[in-house]
């Protein structure tokens, strides 16, 4: 199992929340190693987050769903 955590986008607070913006993978779904899984917001820095590994994906955050920089969005099986 590994874990994929929201980047760090906000120098000025590393404990800044941001937003899923849009996921491109559904649920459950076969994922590869750097396909793209996510693009993620803070205040108006943007990015994307590609999948650090083969296998498949369960999402732990919903779109729009806020969460803390550096904790887990999704979990790669």
């Amino acid at each position: 199992m590994t874990e994929v955590a929201f980047p760090a986008l906000s120098k000025e607070s590393a404990t800044a929340e941001g937003v899923v913006s849009t996921w491109f993978v559904a649920d459950g779904e076969s994922v590869r190693t750097d396909q793209l899984l996510a693009e993620v917001q803070v205040d108006k820095v943007a990015a994307e987050v590609p999948a650090p590994c083969d296998g498949t994906v369960h999402l732990l955050v919903t779109e729009d769903g806020a969460v803390t920089q550096g904790a887990p969005i999704a979990r790669i099986d």
